[in-house]
């Protein structure tokens, strides 16, 4: 039976990152993945000529060398990931009626805090003090967070009273809240809602944490993407783990999580056999763990109960589309583009929940950035929507392909007339992804890849401050989506180097007795 210092359970971001970080401290540590490849939604597919990137629109918190963020500090400089990308220059495009009902938006926001704040003083005049209090209690809020990582969440509330007022009183308020707080114009919320959408949750609910931290990393660093899609990015973080004397098992599925009589984490059963290992670090949704891989008794009823409340994020809906005409030649110049029905985030948020009801999607086309994304006189296009309840569970399965090619067909239809550009006859490859292909492939409930929804009792200072608690499995700690930070590939990346290096901090309590 071969011992581990760690096991890795699934190589998507934050497995991958949890793998690095272990085997980075000379930990013994094993990576296995049921998949014949790295990368969970993290990953690349190929169709005729065109390579497809799979889920990947824009990274944050990465920048340059000058400007450099926390994710990209963590990859290529402590992991040694040797990573090329393009900078996105735009953060984005947004084109919607605004929350009135009668105001048509069409507006593109640039980088940068000064540049974005004049932007949003052009669109909506007299906005100016209020987007400058956003960014600047925003990077109060960054400072905070980076302070309770240092402390592994056990931070010090004079400390943090003193030095971070602001982060204490936005803490348990969603967006919308501190939007009115600030008084920031009707119109100007609508347009810094935008970004809703990647954190699937309507800013009524929406933590403000959260949507604060994202915009600000978006706006101060600006978005990045891999040369070679995100592929590029975990198959780099894979081969820098086996350099660094990590042990990666692929076509190996963990299927129980084994523990002594103390309730402590002894091992995992996989379809290779038994490995002993006293930590676990598992990229995978813990509802789905608990459930299947877990026995009950080991679990503590505060865990049981947090599952329990906790409701599964959005379910993604993707067509991706190989052109054979160039970005040039059919006049894209945006790389990507929301376009809701409306502004009103509740309103949408409400019309994802059937498929029927459900029109709001995002568009990315890459070439607009990375020219040599696809071949020469070619481009990739992909259109994302997202579902907010297991709307997909409805549909019979001899009505699958009929549904999601209507569906796909809709949306094509609406980036045409929205854009006013004609992409159908240009259809070279197309493949459509459902929740079902996520759940398949990825292995997550019901699709939803999101892990669970950041609202304002489950938000991210909430869940880090759970950090190191007793509330705990002995020996389990998960990474991921479902993890610390909620969604995102900087946020699992985040979450499995901070859940590792948790784990070297009990290792090290062990150590000494």
């Amino acid at each position: 039976m071969p011992r581990y210092d760690a096991v890795v359970i699934g190589a998507g971001n934050g497995g991958l990152a949890a793998a690095c970080r272990m085997a980075l401290a000379g930990k013994k540590t094993l990576l296995v993945e049921r998949h014949n490849l790295p990368g969970g939604c993290a990953s690349s597919f190929r169709r005729g000529r065109f390579e497809f990137e799979t889920a990947l629109h824009e990274l944050c918190e990465w920048g340059t060398p000058e400007n450099s963020g926390n994710c990209r500090n963590t990859v290529v400089e402590e992991y040694g990931v040797p990573l090329k990308g393009c900078i996105v220059p735009e953060n984005f495009r947004v084109i919607t009626t605004a929350s009135d009902g009668k105001t048509h938006i069409d507006a593109i926001l640039p980088c940068g805090v000064e540049a974005f704040t004049d932007r949003m003083e052009e669109l909506v005049p007299g906005c100016r003090k209020s987007v400058e209090d956003f960014f600047e209690i925003g990077k109060e809020c960054l400072d905070a967070g980076n302070y309770s990582l240092s402390v592994n969440g056990k931070t010090d509330n004079k400390y943090m009273m003193e030095h971070f007022p602001n982060f204490l009183k936005v803490g348990s308020y969603s967006v919308n809240k501190v939007f009115k707080a600030l008084k920031m114009p009707a119109l100007a919320q609508d347009i810094m809602n935008t970004y809703w959408g990647y954190l699937a949750i309507d800013a009524d609910r929406l933590s403000y944490l959260q949507y604060s931290n994202m915009v600000n990393l978006y706006v101060r660093h600006g978005a990045w993407i891999p040369d070679k899609t995100s592929h590029e990015l975990t198959t780099g973080m894979l081969e820098r783990f086996r350099a660094m004397g990590g042990d990666a098992w692929f076509d190996c599925t963990a299927e129980q999580i084994l523990f002594d009589d103390n309730k402590a984490v002894c091992g995992v059963q996989t379809n290779r056999g038994v490995i002993e290992t006293k930590h676990v670090l598992c990229n995978g949704n813990p509802s789905m763990v608990y459930a299947a891989m877990v026995p009950p008794e080991v679990i503590p009823e505060r865990m049981i109960k947090l599952a329990n409340a906790r409701k599964h994020c959005a379910r993604m809906f993707v067509v991706y589309l190989g052109l054979d005409k160039s970005a040039e030649e059919l006049g894209l110049t945006d790389y990507s583009i929301f376009m809701p029905d409306s502004a009103d985030s509740v309103k949408e948020y409400a019309s994802g929940k059937t498929l029927e009801t459900n029109n709001n999607m995002v568009s990315v086309c890459y070439n607009t950035v990375n020219k040599n994304f696809s071949p020469p006189g070619t481009c990739v296009l992909s259109l994302t929507t997202l579902y907010m309840e297991d709307a997909w569970a409805d549909v019979e399965e001899e009505d699958y392909v009929a549904t999601k090619n209507r569906i796909a067909r809709r949306m094509i239809d609406k980036f045409e007339k929205t854009l006013g550009v004609e992409i159908t006859p240009y259809i070279e490859e197309i493949e459509v992804a459902t929740p079902w292909t996520m759940c398949r492939f990825v292995n997550t409930p019901q699709g939803s890849a999101y892990g669970y929804e950041l609202n304002d009792w489950d938000s991210m200072m909430a869940r880090m401050r759970m950090m190191g608690t007793e509330n705990q499995v002995k020996g389990l700690k998960f990474v991921g989506a479902a993890s610390i930070r909620g969604d995102g590939y900087n946020s699992a990346i985040f979450s499995g180097s901070t859940m590792a290096k948790l784990t070297l901090a009990d290792m090290k309590k062990e150590e000494e007795g």
